[in-house]
């Protein structure tokens, strides 16, 4: 036995008990002292600037070990107009009498995603939910609709939401226990794409655009595994981006315009799913 023991004193056996310990001791100018603080403990001294390395690997860590624990594997990426409406709804992000007609139009993708969510889920749980979970950035539109369809079908689904100027609650439809909050935009696009199998990519602005671009990026440069790469909306595609142009101009070679696929619906997705998987 510990000799410390014998006298009635046993060591903490985590952290958690040293800072209820800690927060007993006698209120003094001391105690009360940032200083005394622990330091995992002090918000304060953890927000610095010199501790952003620190809160790097927090933000690798946290989601990592909680879907680690969880035994996912493998996901399957949405990414999307957050402004898209769900087809009935207030095109609530509309400026003008032409954005709410496109808009409006386009909620038919929120149809595709989430039947395409629904898809995915079915067959995740033929693998227990360990492989091609559905995952969003949390938040409304595409992402709600990706969210809905995994839930649709008692599917867990994941949401990695992010701290932004304006608020972005989490969408109704996320897993809670799956429900993630960053702040570095870099840790968060690493978890999207640490575990894809698939990337599915709806009609959207520049935050979808740069989630396209980055993946097929990290893919060219041989970073990531050759993953399907699912363009919905061969219209929208077509006339948001000229991928062909880039070929004929030299800036990327033609064989790369086989990282992608254009497809119009859910099932014309998943086929590619299975096709490349052989599932």
């Amino acid at each position: 036995m510990n000799p410390m023991e014998k006298n009635g004193w046993t060591p903490f056996s985590n952290s958690r008990e040293a800072i209820e310990h800690a927060s007993e001791a006698p209120r003094t100018p001391q105690t009360m002292a940032p200083a005394y603080r622990l330091a995992f403990d002090d918000t304060d001294f953890l927000t610095k600037r010199e501790l952003r390395p620190v809160r790097l690997q927090l933000e690798l860590l946290k989601p990592e070990m909680i879907l680690e624990e969880r035994g996912i594997k493998s996901t399957v990426v949405l990414f999307g107009g957050a402004r898209i409406p769900e087809p009935g709804k207030d095109a609530w992000a509309a400026k003008n009498d032409l954005q709410k007609k496109n808009l409006e139009s386009n909620s038919k993708y929120y149809d595709e995603a989430r039947e395409f969510a629904r898809l995915c889920s079915e067959y995740s749980a033929t693998t227990y939910y360990r492989d091609f979970i559905i995952v969003t950035g949390g938040g409304p539109g595409i992402m709600e609709a990706g969210n809905r369809g995994a839930h649709d079908v008692g599917a867990p689904t994941i949401g990695l939401n992010i701290v932004l100027p304006h608020e972005q609650a989490p969408n109704e439809y996320v897993t809670p226990e799956l429900c993630f909050n960053f702040h570095y935009f870099a840790m968060r696009k690493m978890h999207f794409l640490v575990r894809a199998k698939a990337i599915a990519i709806f009609p959207g602005g520049f935050g979808t655009m740069d989630e396209l671009f980055e993946a097929m990026t990290l893919i060219q440069t041989n970073r990531m595994e050759r993953i399907p790469i699912l363009l919905f909306g061969t219209e929208f595609w077509n006339n948001a981006i000229n991928i062909e142009y880039l070929a004929d101009q030299g800036m990327i070679a033609h064989s790369d315009l086989e990282l992608i696929s254009f497809v119009d619906t859910a099932q014309d997705a998943w086929a590619e799913i299975v096709r490349f998987y052989k599932i």
